[in-house]
């Protein structure tokens, strides 16, 4: 048997090639300086506009000769010009809090309704309908409020005084067409309902299977399921969710204008016409106002740039600490 022997073969040359990592790491480097870029004007947008609002109000509250705090008036053209926010404040936080009471819950059953519930075919169109409501113009929800909402929510103002009237939130002291605080609630509802009903959704979509098939097996049922593993899991985003339509309905503008009645007093009365928003008012006024009104405007806008700002974030707040507590418990 013949016997070899292994030849030497010699190495190949090398070969220049580009590193991956030469062009990664470029790559990187124009991604981190965008992004960081991103976020610095971002930050410098902000600044700018509160620096903006502030230099404006100063102007404004350093010539009213009443409180801006809690004067009921608004009157920046008199002399000597006096004007307030207290109604402003009132009416833009209790509408929102009506707004909030009535779509948040109904926006979580809806997500769940389609998540969870639904057949496939039928969930699909429901989620494009809802996908579809929030992005209709303001101004629309506006004029159907004035139109349809006002006249039909006569009847319910009725009822609610005749047998929540002890309450004397919904006590109806005078007479006149449902333009109040809580019909513009309502309406608010209608318009944050389809915002807070997507994030939702998308949210419950997220959940692990694996955690709704370990309680199906031990025998949990479909609404076991859902409490002890679904909103658990959901309820950062649920309150992420309820946040950016509180964020809307603090701002909103043209709807709140279309069908608020508005007047400068401050009544725990809801049924009642009256009451004003910043948004609404700023938008009624703008336009006829002089300079100085106009700065009275903007100070206005400046208390509700700061409300948005707390609001969002306690928002945060309340999600950092709903993780912490979420990581101890784990």
């Amino acid at each position: 048997m013949a016997s070899t022997t292994p030849t030497d073969t010699p190495p190949a040359p090398p070969v220049d090639r580009p590193t991956p990592r030469s062009t990664g790491r470029m790559g990187d480097k124009v991604f981190l300086g965008l992004s960081r870029g991103s976020g610095i004007l971002l930050l410098v947008i902000m600044a700018s506009i509160a620096v903006f609002l502030t230099y404006r109000s100063v102007i404004a509250i350093s010539k009213n000769e009443g409180n801006f705090l809690t004067t009921f008036d608004w009157n920046p053209a008199g002399d000597p010009p006096v004007f307030g926010i207290a109604v402003l404040l009132f009416g833009t936080v209790v509408s929102s809090i009506i707004a909030m009471v009535i779509a948040v819950p109904i926006a979580v059953g809806i997500a769940l309704f389609i998540s969870h519930y639904a057949p496939r075919k039928l969930a699909a169109p429901i989620a494009y309908v809802v996908d579809l409501l929030a992005a209709v113009p303001s101004i629309v929800y506006g004029i159907w409020g004035a139109l349809v909402l006002v006249p039909h929510l006569e009847g319910l103002n009725l009822w609610l005084d005749e047998y929540l009237g002890w309450t004397y939130i919904f006590e109806k002291t005078e007479v006149g067409i449902a333009r109040s605080l809580f019909t513009v609630g309502i309406l608010l509802a209608i318009m944050i309902l389809p915002i807070v009903t997507s994030v939702s959704r998308e949210v419950f979509l997220q959940v692990p299977k694996m955690n709704e098939e370990a309680a199906l097996a031990l025998g949990a049922t479909r609404w076991e399921v859902i409490r002890l593993s679904v909103l658990p899991f959901g309820r950062s985003g649920i309150i992420s969710a309820s946040m950016l339509g509180l964020g809307r309905a603090l701002g909103e503008t043209m709807a709140v204008a279309t069908v608020l009645s508005p007047n400068f007093l401050i009544s725990l009365h809801v049924l009642n016409p009256g009451g004003g928003t910043f948004a609404q008012n700023i938008a009624a006024k703008f336009g006829e106002a002089d300079a100085f009104g106009r700065d009275a405007l903007i100070a206005s806008g400046l208390v509700l740039f700061v409300l948005t700002l707390l609001v969002n974030g306690a928002a945060r707040l309340i999600i950092a600490r709903r993780k912490e507590y979420s990581g101890a418990n784990a």
